[in-house]
């Protein structure tokens, strides 16, 4: 076992290694959305180090753990801090106004929740989101910073998963069972199918970037470290049989892929149909083939009848259909012993995140979250047809986020849909005026941030 460890270890350090690029002048800074990823995307930190959060009790909120809760709160408490610093942060935020709206209504909500400690808890948790996106998109160099945030999380992440797959316990004692779903890092193989799709989209993105531009220095060794993180998170999604990541990577690599080769950036009509058609078709596999897998996981049947019922179920109980039950607050309390007694099983979210929202913030937040697509569609079409690598990206982030919540709450963690959003406006120079490019953009970013820190102190110096 310890050998094992070791090899993951150096296959982590190599690629690293492999991956590095001196070229690039990016924010120290950048590692705490980096840490903040290692952690939310995986196990609960307490859970690595044997320290088990206290019991639950009926009827109450679930008390979480305060290791978990305090490094949270002190890599959301550094990332505003150093957000605080840097000059565009203003402009970006007044510029994704609809995102503004939606995390403002979301804490105005607590006030008719019947737990707005709890519901805090879980929006400071969801700002530092936020937080961390902010970091990343007003680096001086943001695409870079990109570049890093994808490669360090992943090159974290997916062969930590791999080693826990084939070395974890039951595997050891058993032999390892391709037809087993596997966890890795997370807690469970949604969750890790998860994690794989959006940095496996991410991995692509460089891939091709690298196989277009012939002159990025050290491009052979990068081009290696990428496609072996490619290659490992088509495994694990492989292995994780989850079809709901599965389906949803299929659809953005796809997408991706056509908006990368073919020109059809500069054809507004034939790229609405073309994301109008991936859009469907990932409804449709979802519906009528993915539910199997959520179902199987609940000890449900696989047809479509289980599904609305529980729909049917959950839908009524919402306390208010203009304002919903307030973030976050409406799987706890009393409402969890009646849905055990309706539902037959153990849940904690609608399964469809359009539904969840519904739950918790009503009409008005299913709304806002409308906004957000529309928002983040726009501004990713504009950033296709000035870069159509990047650009595809962040398109396939925002059609793929919403497909994946047709059968999934996947608006609960919303970074990479906020990421997409915000980068987009930042590439197509949306906050500094429509004629600048992402590298001008970049360029004049750089030497304002040069100029600030040059009036710092030391101390600041380094973490900005």
């Amino acid at each position: 076992m310890d050998s094992s460890f070791a090899l993951s270890a150096f296959i982590i350090a190599g690629l690293f290694f492999l991956d590095r690029d001196n070229a690039a002048r990016t924010s120290k800074a950048l590692w705490l959305p980096v840490i903040y990823l290692c952690i939310n995307l995986s196990r609960p930190l307490s859970f690595w180090l044997g320290m088990s959060p206290p019991p639950e009790l009926p009827g109450e909120p679930p008390p979480g753990s305060p290791l978990d809760q305090s490094v949270v709160g002190l890599l959301v408490v550094f990332g505003i801090i150093v957000i605080c610093r840097r000059r565009h942060v203003r402009a970006v935020l007044r510029a994704n106004w609809s995102i503004v709206l939606y995390f403002s209504f979301s804490l105005v909500s607590l006030l008719w929740s019947d737990f707005p400690g709890w519901g805090f808890k879980r929006w400071v948790r969801v700002l530092g989101e936020l937080v961390m996106v902010l970091i990343v998109v007003t680096d001086a160099q943001p695409i870079a910073a990109l570049r890093r945030l994808f490669s360090r999380v992943g090159f974290i992440l997916l062969p930590a998963s791999v080693l826990l797959t084939v070395y974890d316990s039951d595997a050891v004692n058993g032999g390892y069972d391709a037809s087993r779903p596997i966890t890795g890092v997370t807690e469970n193989k949604n969750m890790l199918g998860l994690v794989t799709y959006v940095l496996a989209l991410g991995t692509l993105w460089q891939v091709l970037s690298l196989l277009r531009d012939r002159k990025q220095p050290n491009r052979a060794r990068r081009l290696l470290a990428q496609c072996t993180l490619l290659s490992i998170g088509i495994w694990l999604l492989y292995a994780a049989h989850s079809a709901t990541s599965g389906t949803c990577f299929a659809l953005g690599a796809a997408l991706m892929l056509a908006t990368a080769l073919l020109p059809i950036g500069r054809r507004p009509a034939a790229l609405h149909a073309l994301v109008l058609a991936i859009l469907l078709g990932g409804v449709f596999t979802v519906d009528f083939g993915g539910q199997a897998e959520v179902f199987k996981a609940m000890g449900r049947s696989s047809d479509l009848t289980g599904r609305t019922e529980i729909w049917q179920i959950l839908i009524p109980m919402a306390p208010n259909p203009i304002v919903g039950s307030g973030f976050e607050t409406f799987w706890v309390g009393w409402r969890t012993p009646d849905l055990e007694r309706l539902v037959h099983f153990g849940i904690n979210e609608a399964h469809d995140g359009y539904i969840e929202v519904y739950l918790q913030l009503g009409l008005l937040g299913l709304g806002l979250i409308a906004l957000i697509l529309g928002q983040g569609y726009c501004r990713a079409i504009r950033a296709l047809r000035r870069d159509p690598i990047l650009g595809g990206l962040l398109l396939a982030y925002i059609v793929t986020a919403a497909t994946y919540s047709i059968s999934e709450a996947g608006f609960r963690s919303p970074f990479f849909l906020l990421l997409s959003v915000v980068a987009a406006g930042r590439v197509t120079g949306l906050e500094e005026g429509p004629s600048q490019t992402g590298q001008e953009l970049a360029e004049q970013t750089l030497v304002a941030a040069k100029s600030t820190l040059d009036a710092s102190p030391a101390w600041v110096n380094s973490c900005i």
